[in-house]
């Protein structure tokens, strides 16, 4: 028999969460959470540092805590959930095949479905580093499940990879249990983290961070003996000549994380080249209707703030759909005209790509991130060739997510408007 839900939120971690309880205050009260995990809360879980809830609850937080206000209010609203249930499929009709143990293999049709499944780190695989395959390589996430829940400290000697934010609080991490972090190198001439990390977590404890270097080499057979760095030039490709050894027992990789998109794929959801996550409109609906995403499954975020803040937006969209499968003014909506979003001139992309001016909220919030580090310059927003936004930075770096606000009236009264580009300047 398959079960029935107006919801179906596939994945537990703080998208999910926000998603369900923004859904509920909406007025949906069938609503399922399924979660792979034992627990809810996701990678908050192991985020045992503060620095979470400064926007939404106006207090410095664990991540944990962060997780458990939540969970709390989940369980307040008895909103369902299943743990340890690995989500199959998704057919394009919204039926969502998941097994446990328990119930074994069931089905499952919603009438909307929230895509919020996070992100994995990228593998070593990925790197194409040369060398052997020893015991002592770790992406930086896995290091901190180990260190924080597990309470294993994976090596004394250590040498990070990769300067992502989950790299840098991880180099505080491990000096603060006893081992040595030898360096911190960074492909890109910039950090891609967030200031605050470089700062607290290197600079603090005398940490170096080598700009243009990655590793080259991995020395030993059955256990990490020691790496190479080298630098590398504007192509990317190591210099000879400007090697460096160092010895450690341990390197940890903080090289990016890859939105979690194999179902979203499987179902035929559109994903953008540049996030790997899925396209959305200005409801953060994808290209299959009735099916949203929102958190690191759509592009990777750097304030966990501010994915809640996007999830309760897609659960209250979520909700309002269902609400509009009721025959109201459907047939009109649907007929109405989309703006394309376009990114150009250091803006590597925008959430959300397209826009239907009468479905979206009175102020719209557009996020996106730069490709390199900008000083001294402007972001633009320009409706088709006329300039409506001229917004003065400092400085602008690929760590942080940039945002612009629009409103309905303004692109309700540029009644022939068919395209918005956000872009950066230097004049």
């Amino acid at each position: 028999m398959i079960k029935k839900y107006d919801i179906v939120i596939i994945g537990g971690g703080p998208a999910g969460l926000a998603a369900a309880i923004s859904a509920r205050k909406n007025g949906i009260e069938s609503t399922l959470i399924l979660e792979r995990d034992k627990e809810l809360g996701g990678i908050l879980n192991q985020c045992i540092h503060n620095g979470f809830g400064l926007h939404t609850f106006g207090e410095e937080l664990t991540g944990p805590e962060y997780a458990d206000r939540f969970i709390r209010q989940v369980r307040e609203q008895n909103i369902e959930y299943k743990l340890n249930t690995m989500v199959i499929n998704i057919s394009r009709e919204k039926v969502i095949t998941a097994m446990n143990r328990e119930e074994g293999m069931f089905l499952i049709q919603a009438k909307a479905v929230i895509l919020a499944m996070g992100c994995r780190e990228r593998s070593r695989g990925a790197l194409n580093i040369p060398g052997y395959r020893p015991a002592g390589i770790y992406s930086a996430g896995t290091a901190q499940r180990l260190v924080n829940i597990e309470g294993y400290l994976p090596g004394r000697e250590v040498v990070i990879l990769g300067s992502g934010d989950i790299g840098l609080i991880m180099a505080r991490r491990m000096t603060l249990e006893g081992a040595k972090v030898k360096v911190v190198a960074e492909l890109m001439p910039y950090s891609g983290g967030l200031k605050r990390n470089i700062v607290q977590c290197l600079d603090d404890f005398g940490i170096p961070l080598k700009l243009s270097h990655t590793v080259v080499n991995i020395k030993g057979k059955e256990r990490v003996e020691g790496v190479t760095l080298a630098q590398v030039g504007a192509d990317g490709k190591p210099i000879p000549g400007t090697e460096e050894e160092y010895a450690c027992d341990t390197l940890l990789l903080s090289v990016g994380l890859i939105p979690e998109n194999e179902l979203s794929r499987e179902m035929g959801v559109e994903l953008n080249r540049v996030t790997s996550g899925p396209v959305v409109n200005e409801s953060l609906e994808t290209n299959i209707e009735g099916v949203f995403a929102c958190g690191n499954v759509l592009h990777v975020h750097d304030l966990v703030d501010f994915v809640s803040e996007e999830a309760a937006a897609a659960g209250k969209n979520a909700a309002d759909y269902i609400k509009w499968q009721q025959p109201v003014e459907v047939p009109e909506q649907k007929q109405n005209r989309t703006i394309i979003l376009e990114s150009r001139n250091g803006v590597r992309y925008t959430v959300p790509a397209v826009i239907r001016p009468e479905r979206m909220p009175e102020e719209m919030t557009v996020r996106f991130r730069v490709g390199a580090v900008y000083k001294n310059c402007y972001i633009s927003c320009y409706f088709d060739e006329g300039r409506v936004l001229h917004k003065k930075r400092t400085i602008l770096a690929p760590g942080e997510m940039e945002q612009i606000k629009l409103t309905k009236e303004q692109i309700l009264n540029a009644s022939s408007l068919r395209k918005i580009s956000i872009l950066i300047e230097e004049e």
